[in-house]
């Protein structure tokens, strides 16, 4: 468990210096999420990119399990 929680700071951390760039990335706007805008009403669900990240994850654990 330490170690996934060390690793999951350095991950955090990572992210956090590189943000600039990580938010020019289109993700939460790929293809397949949905937005509903109506007046007074606004609704987003990231289908697509909450399948990316599960599956990178997936990988990045069964990685670190080898």
């Amino acid at each position: 468990m330490q170690k996934t929680l060390i690793i999951a700071g350095i991950v955090i951390v990572l992210a956090g210096l590189f943000w600039p760039w990580l938010s020019k990335v289109p993700f939460g706007r790929l293809p397949g999420d949905i937005i509903i805008d109506k007046p007074g009403f606004k609704l987003f669900f990231p289908i697509t990119s909450m399948l990316l990240v599960s599956g990178l994850v997936s990988l990045v654990m069964w990685l670190l399990r080898k």
